[in-house]
């Protein structure tokens, strides 16, 4: 029983000072004030890396079948990669470019 209660009252104390060493590690610190969303102004956004860019003009823009046609035949060509690796594993294999003019 002396066991118990010795081990009761060190775990108390134990408590006691992180309690207190916590108090004293918090007391000074302030909470930073609330990020208002929407407030950036034209002139602190121009600056944030570089100036703003203009958009491309309307005869620069390449139409969305084009883009869509060049993923599916990207997907397509990695698939075949993934498939002609599965059926003879090499590190040959592993490491081979796929013909797409898509990044990898």
């Amino acid at each position: 029983m002396l066991m118990f209660l010795t081990l009761l009252f060190m775990s108390l104390l134990a408590v006691a000072v992180c309690a207190a060493a916590f108090g004293l590690a918090t007391r000074g610190v302030d909470t930073p004030p609330a990020v208002q969303p929407g407030r950036a102004t034209v002139a602190q956004a121009g600056r944030f890396f570089a100036q703003p860019v203009a958009a491309p003009p309307a005869a620069a823009r390449v139409p969305i079948e084009l883009l869509l046609s060049d993923i599916e035949r990207h997907v397509r060509l990695e698939q075949a990669a993934a498939e002609a690796f599965l059926e003879v594993p090499t590190r040959d294999a592993l490491h081979a470019r796929t013909p797409s003019p898509l990044a990898n």
